[in-house]
């Protein structure tokens, strides 16, 4: 298989830009399915997060856009805002080579008005979640008469997630003749009964090596009854101390059981499923990543797309459905030649699950017991953390921007040098900026005091 772009049938524009981004060659999954999505075929995809399935239906669907028709031309139905984020970010990297392609992201939790009007000025590709796509489909605000291109990615999640009504009224209003994609990390008969309605001749793609556990990653297990599962959570943490921790439950309840309990300890710590507004759910992932807060507690969904480069701990507090999901989970960390640690917790009835799981990753892991009874209380290092984030009362609304922060900081008299200064990061009503610790105080009393684009904005730390 030839795995060079360059043997792809594509204009020059978008071969320079790949090229400008440093790939050299395809990776498995692009491999096997973009030369079969450029001939027009509906694929069905296997592929987990980090081997490049984005691009691999992003190339095909910017290869056929007609940027002089500003209508939409492909939609991409994810299950998360995070996801349809990171699906966009990906669209717009390689739209360098697409002067005038626009793009809009349909999703709940943000004002009407400006996905309305992007949809009014028209755009090329919508990235949506199922819910707000079909209100926007229904209010007639989305002409889709123009559409050729339909992508269901982590079309497992959507279903699981209770989204099946939303899916099929959505592909109901679309025209018939379309190029049907889907991507899915498991093929459960739902996703099979999907296919066979609404694909036509559709080519599987599975990446059967892919389903392997990077070997940086050690993989613990600790047995533990249900009632006892936070308890033995607590003492992991002691046992296996990390500055940067995702835990995983399938329950929002137990979600917020946990957060509340860290929360009473002062353990640095947020909690992220769907039940949380949009703004909450941005603000602890922007937390999380710029290191002002140690351990996130989240649920898979509303974990997707959450992409932390130093993540050092993965813990199962509950299994997961399926042991690709266990790889997705665990495949956050061990990345880039670094080590990673995964902790499962389960219940001595969940053996049979553990040696699937054991199977499907060539790893057997690595039993341990936590001993004796102990007070297990998270000691003074889980309050600290490596920055402090301050919430500024200004986002894209008000036409912010990270360099009018960034210059509102650096600014004389009282400059915080930019060398203190982390992540920034601009959301429709807020904005959040990582500061060392060293120079939180500082910074703080900079945005207090100064005005950001001629305007006082309200500034406190997060």
């Amino acid at each position: 298989m030839n795995k060079s772009f360059s043997s792809l049938n594509l204009t020059a524009g978008l071969l320079r830009v790949i090229e400008e981004m440093g790939f050299t060659e395809m990776t498995p999954i692009q491999a096997a399915s973009i030369p079969l999505l450029l001939q027009g075929k509906d694929v069905i995809g296997q592929s987990h997060t980090g081997s490049g399935k984005t691009a691999a239906f992003i190339i095909p669907i910017l290869q056929k856009i007609q940027i002089e028709l500003r209508q939409p031309q492909a939609l991409i139905l994810c299950p998360t805002r995070e996801l349809c984020d990171q699906v966009l970010k990906e669209c717009r990297k390689f739209s360098k080579a697409f002067p005038g392609l626009q793009t809009v992201a349909l999703i709940g939790g943000q004002p009407y008005p400006p996905q309305t009007q992007a949809l009014n000025n028209g755009v090329h590709v919508v990235v949506g979640t199922p819910g707000r796509t079909l209100e926007h489909l229904r209010k007639n605000h989305f002409q889709a008469a123009r559409l050729t291109t339909l992508v269901l990615d982590e079309a497992d999640r959507m279903l699981e997630e209770g989204f099946a009504g939303e899916m099929t009224a959505i592909i109901d209003e679309l025209p018939a003749k379309k190029q049907t994609i889907f991507f899915s990390a498991t093929f459960p008969e739902s996703i099979e009964a999907l296919s066979r309605k609404y694909q036509k001749n559709a080519e599987r793609v599975t990446i059967d090596k892919d389903v392997q556990a990077s070997p940086q990653i050690k993989q613990y297990l600790y047995e533990a009854e249900t009632s006892r599962k936070i308890d033995t959570l607590l003492r992991v943490l002691q046992r296996h101390p990390s500055a940067c921790t995702l835990v995983f439950c399938r329950m929002k309840s137990t979600v917020d059981e946990i957060g509340q309990k860290l929360e009473s300890m002062k353990v640095s710590s947020e909690v992220l499923h769907g039940d949380l507004t949009q703004p909450e759910r941005d603000r602890a992932t922007a937390l999380f990543r710029n290191g002002s807060r140690r351990i996130l507690v989240a649920t898979d969904v509303a974990a997707r797309g959450l992409d932390i480069e130093m993540l050092e701990l993965v813990i199962n507090v509950d299994l997961p459905v399926s042991p690709e999901v266990y790889i997705h989970r665990i495949g956050r960390t061990g990345r880039a030649g670094r080590l990673g640690t995964a902790v499962t917790i389960a219940t001595s009835l969940e053996a049979l699950k553990i040696m699937e799981i054991e199977q499907a990753t060539g790893v057997k892991m690595i039993r341990q017991s936590l001993g004796f009874e102990n007070q297990h209380g998270l000691g003074p290092e889980f309050q600290k953390t490596t920055a402090k984030t301050i919430q500024i009362s200004g986002g894209k609304i008000d036409k912010l921007r990270p360099g009018d922060i960034l210059g509102a900081l650096t600014a004389e008299p009282g400059a915080v040098p930019a060398t203190e200064i982390g992540k920034i990061e601009i959301h429709e009503r807020f904005s959040l900026v990582a500061i060392k610790m060293s120079a939180a105080e500082k910074a703080l009393q900079k945005l207090q005091t100064t005005k950001i684009k001629g305007k006082k904005f309200k500034s406190y730390f997060a």
